[in-house]
């Protein structure tokens, strides 16, 4: 990432101002499962790790995930915890994913990747948090709505990017 380009330094304000939006947003919406949202906020932090690379990737996720937290009013509380170590995780298995096999995995195979370490991290970081390693037991549900988020996100970011690789927006 070379930030002493004004066009990679554009591109990474629109990504984190677009990924605080959709976690803002997504606080509004109804959940179908108390634990379960779509992690709207993520396709902004998979396009960047494609169009940028994964320090991009990492600023963006930190930045969704201090301010949208100080917007949401989670900043310090056990949901902060507990989401952030697992955006961090979902964000450091998209990029090792990445780095390690090129272009082997489209957006959506990267986004499933993502987010079945999200859901992981989160089950342990929060039976940590707790004293209760029980909830381990919600994995096979965790990760089926993991499946599910991880497609939606991953199709979202690969037909963004599709469109703005066809306006000439990104490389």
């Amino acid at each position: 990432m070379n930030l002493g380009s004004p066009r990679q330094l554009a591109h990474l304000g629109l990504f984190s101002s677009a990924a605080i939006a959709l976690f803002v947003f997504e606080q509004l919406v109804p959940r179908p499962l108390p634990w379960m949202r779509l992690g709207l906020g993520n396709v902004a932090v998979l396009l960047a790790l494609l169009a940028q690379g994964p320090a991009a990737a990492l600023a963006v996720q930190l930045t969704k995930w201090l301010v949208g937290s100080l917007l949401t009013g989670a900043l310090g509380g056990p949901a902060f915890v507990i989401g952030g170590s697992a955006g961090l995780a979902s964000w450091a298995a998209m990029a090792l994913a990445h780095r390690w096999t090129g272009r082997l995995f489209s957006p959506l195979g990267l986004s499933l990747i993502g987010a079945a370490a999200h859901q992981t991290v989160q089950l342990g970081t929060a039976g940590l948090y707790i004293h209760q390693l029980g909830l381990f037991s919600l994995l096979p549900l965790s990760l089926l709505s993991a499946l599910t988020s991880g497609a939606a996100i991953g199709l979202l970011a690969w037909w963004v990017l599709e469109k703005v690789r066809a306006n000439g927006w990104l490389p």
